[in-house]
């Protein structure tokens, strides 16, 4: 049975207070500490030697950490922070792939009231440096290989960093400065006395990259993992016995929030691949795992459909009992794809960097609506508004009427702030509101719908299209794979809308091919919002946690400037 079993009786009587309630961890309230909540309280109980991490790597080796193993390894590294003279709050980056020491790295840091921060693996020296220099890193956790190609020409920049801890080196290459990690642990005692840390304590930083401009560091408290529970136990369904496998690399909040802390504080195996997206090694994952409830990517989904496999004829899906979505809207064809080939619909749901949790999902005790994004979290009060001045925000109450999507602070897991940039966060702010940015609607049953980015809509003859309309509509012909849409300055309707379109396996471009999709969105969309242009591409500009980048598009397009591309995925 769905842990949300009747959703509007839980949306009706959930207090936030009630929840806490039903975690305890080992240090006394109100201290609260994540890592305490997620593993510690654990190893009090039944759970001490239930496997809670199992690695993958790249030749199919499997290691496996039992909660009390995780739990010894943190405080080992909890120990080593505090004898390199590491203090409350100080910043530990990490930037390594999947692999145990990254894992252990976070959950120790947190025990010892430090702040952590994932960076992505392949980050070039750019962005490393940009991430490193505004957050202040004093400890940087990552390989040799890295360290000596990424690192090294950067030391000049970054005079606060005091450690680099190497993963795989078995030697210190510089004392006082670069250590090896698998020495400093093997003489680091088990045993740690967890730091009271207070609930709004800072826990987490996680940069998220803007349009334009640099990096903004949102920060993320202690608290923050109340919600991570609540979502993992409504949103994502998770019960004890389930073996969970969430695909996003901890780099972004997503692989952070839900590959790390929510399944621990259910008591769940993860699955952790540490080798890169392969359509037949995810299918041979779900099978020899028996992996029952997986969390993947909108990006992810669409490489599957783009190939010519038959899962269910090939792998053992059996055991596979729900799968859920994040990242971007799912297109409705992707739905309709996982009922197929998958015999499981797909849960989308939506939150943000900044929210720090899931905010609005579809349930597994609910209907999916094809290109909904679902109802709000308990304890989540959304809205559609508009917005009337600088300070004042009007809800728009008439359902299926378009503005931006606007939440009621005070969740557990809402960001408190922008690192070292107070008018940038207090702009997210408006009246009673946090603003997302996003554009969206809801219908008269209060599921939303997404639009698009505010900077992302389409103004065409007096019309306000939205990409995820079109973009849907794109898919739905049997040779697109992927699309994407943006407006092109036009002299008399103002935009006209511009499609880019990735083929499936077996097409190719052709001039009868790209009439032949135009003609087909002209019929689903109209006239007046069907693109007018469309360009066949090999792939799409994303960055490294999946989004499409329609503004990169558009600045090359129009011979713009590009902006900030310290996240876009390497062609």
């Amino acid at each position: 049975m769905p842990n949300l079993f009747n959703y509007e009786q839980v949306y009706r009587e959930f207090s936030w207070s009630s929840l806490e309630s039903q975690l305890q961890g080992t240090i006394p309230k109100p201290a609260l500490n994540m890592a305490d909540l997620a593993v510690d309280r654990h190893v009090q109980g039944k759970l001490a030697h239930k496997v809670a991490l199992r690695f993958i790597t790249q030749n199919w080796t499997v290691k496996d950490f039992t909660y009390l193993q995780l739990s010894q390894d943190s405080n080992r590294f909890a120990n080593i922070l505090n004898g390199l003279g590491i203090a409350k709050d100080d910043r530990v980056f990490g930037l390594t792939g999947r692999i145990p020491a990254l894992y252990i790295a976070v959950l120790g840091s947190l025990k010892s009231s430090c702040v952590f921060c994932p960076l992505f693996w392949a980050f070039g020296p750019e962005p490393i440096r940009q991430r490193l220099e505004r957050g202040d890193a004093k400890v940087l956790v990552t390989t040799e290989t890295i360290y000596r190609q990424k690192v090294l020409p950067l030391l000049d920049y970054l005079p606060k960093l005091e450690h680099i801890l190497l993963t795989d080196s078995p030697e210190h290459l510089q004392q006082g400065f670069i250590w090896s990690l698998e020495k400093l642990m093997s003489q680091a005692s088990v045993e740690f006395n967890i730091i009271h840390t207070q609930p709004n304590d800072m826990a987490l930083l996680h940069f998220t990259s803007g349009t334009t401009g640099l990096p903004k560091g949102a920060i993320h408290v202690h608290q923050a993992i109340y919600q991570h529970y609540m979502s993992a136990k409504y949103a994502l369904d998770l019960h004890q016995d389930d073996i969970f496998w969430c695909s996003a690399d901890p780099g972004w909040v997503t692989g952070t929030s839900y590959g790390i802390l929510a399944p621990l504080t259910h008591g769940v195996t993860s699955i952790i691949d540490e080798a890169e997206f392969d359509a037949e090694r995810w299918y041979r994952i779900l099978e020899s795992q028996k992996v029952t409830v997986w969390y993947t990517a909108p990006t992810a989904i669409r490489r599957l459909m783009r190939m010519s496999i038959e899962p269910r004829e090939k792998y053992d899906l059996s055991h596979l009992r729900l799968i859920l979505s994040v990242g971007e809207p799912l297109n409705p064809e992707a739905i309709f794809w996982g009922q197929e080939k998958l015999g499981l619909a797909i849960y989308d749901n939506w939150w943000q960097t900044e929210t720090g949790s899931i905010m609005i999902a579809n349930y597994p005790s609910l209907d999916i609506r094809p290109g909904s994004m679902g109802k709000p979290l308990p304890g989540i009060k959304a809205a559609i508004v508009k917005k009337i001045s600088g300070n004042e925000v009007e809800v728009i109450n008439q359902p299926d009427v378009e503005g931006e999507l606007a939440l009621k602070p005070g969740w557990p897991s809402m960001f408190r702030g922008y690192l070292h940039e107070p008018e940038r966060y207090s702009k997210c702010f408006v009246g009673d509101w946090y603003i997302s940015g996003d554009l969206a609607k809801c219908d008269k049953d209060g599921y939303y719908w997404f639009v698009g980015r505010e900077d992302d809509i389409i103004k065409t003859s007096g019309h306000m299209v939205g990409p995820f309309e079109v973009e849907s509509s794109l898919m739905e012909h049997p040779a697109v794979a992927e699309a994407a849409v943006i407006g092109i300055p036009n002299p008399v309707v103002g935009e006209i809308v511009k499609a880019f379109v990735c083929l499936k396996s077996g097409y190719s471009p052709s001039e009868k091919l790209k009439l032949e999709i135009i003609g087909f969105a002209r019929g689903k969309l109209g006239a007046a919002i069907a693109p007018k242009e469309l360009q066949f591409q090999e792939n799409l500009p994303k960055t490294r946690s999946g989004k499409i980048m329609r503004r990169l598009l558009r600045a090359r397009e129009m011979g713009l400037p590009e902006g900030d591309l310290s996240s876009l995925e390497s062609d």
